[in-house]
């Protein structure tokens, strides 16, 4: 049997289960798979988290360091965001330059921390105009179960939330904890069949019409939304799914408390 008629056979069942209410884990359309953060697991990196969002697995490392400001914020430090979809965690990533949507992905993880404002920025500068600290997050992702949206932003904000900043590596008194204000958290939606689905499985997501993540802060305001895919959303569905996205983002915060 070919791989396209093996794809096709898995889309209508999930197509079939959807119709019947069900998921094929058995999880209900708003139900997020089982989460599991565990932070400091890179010892030489500032701050560091793994987590497990399913079958979905990556590491996150928080390497900070001084560096110029950008001309425009001068009295402000600097987050750079990085992604890695390497090729051991799904067959179909390749080695080689980033893919479009590792830099996608990328992105909606910076916007949700920078516009939420989860890090005060000018709590980073050294020297305005001269020296700032640099925020450098790197994304890893080893296992492809679906969802990695979600996943690499719940990674990128608990490894934030235990990095320090490296003072004395750079003759500036004692370390501190980076100055973080805020706890974004990104719920991503599918579309299927007119259904809305929360955090896809790697097959929900595959055969999904389009997909839509939502950020929010602590005060349940939307920092940053991103839509991928070529079908719409009706006006119904939107509000829908970042209604749930907030109420859905104040459960899984809950799992910082710990941190």
């Amino acid at each position: 049997m070919t791989n396209e008629i093996m794809a096709e056979l898995r889309k209508d069942y999930i197509y079939n289960l959807m119709i019947k209410g069900e998921r094929e884990d058995g999880r209900a359309f708003d139900q997020y798979r089982e989460l599991t953060i565990d932070t400091n697991v890179i010892d030489k990196a500032e701050g560091s988290a793994r987590v497990k969002l399913g079958d979905t697995h990556l590491v996150v490392g928080v390497k900070i360091q001084t560096g110029t400001p950008f001309p425009d914020t001068p009295d402000q430090g600097v987050i750079i965001t990085n992604l890695e979809l390497i090729p051991l965690a799904s067959p179909v990533f390749e080695a080689g330059p980033p893919r479009e949507d590792a830099i996608e992905l990328a992105r909606v993880v910076d916007r949700g921390i920078r516009e939420s404002q989860a890090i005060d920025l000018s709590k980073l500068c050294i020297t305005p105009g001269e020296k700032v600290w640099m925020v450098f997050i790197d994304v890893h992702v080893l296992d492809d179960g679906g969802n990695i949206m979600d996943a690499a932003s719940l990674g990128a904000v608990a490894a934030l939330l235990t990095a320090k900043l490296p003072n004395k590596r750079f003759d500036l008194g004692d370390d501190v904890n980076v100055p973080m204000r805020d706890v974004p958290v990104s719920v991503t939606a599918v579309e299927i069949g007119g259904s809305i689905m929360l955090d896809p499985s790697l097959d929900e997501q595959s055969i999904a019409g389009t997909r839509l993540t939502v950020t929010s802060n602590q005060e349940g305001n939307i920092s940053a939304m991103q839509k991928s895919g070529v079908y719409p959303l009706t006006t119904e569905q939107i509000n829908y799914i970042v209604d749930i996205a907030i109420e859905k983002a104040k459960e899984i915060r809950e799992k910082f408390l710990v941190i």
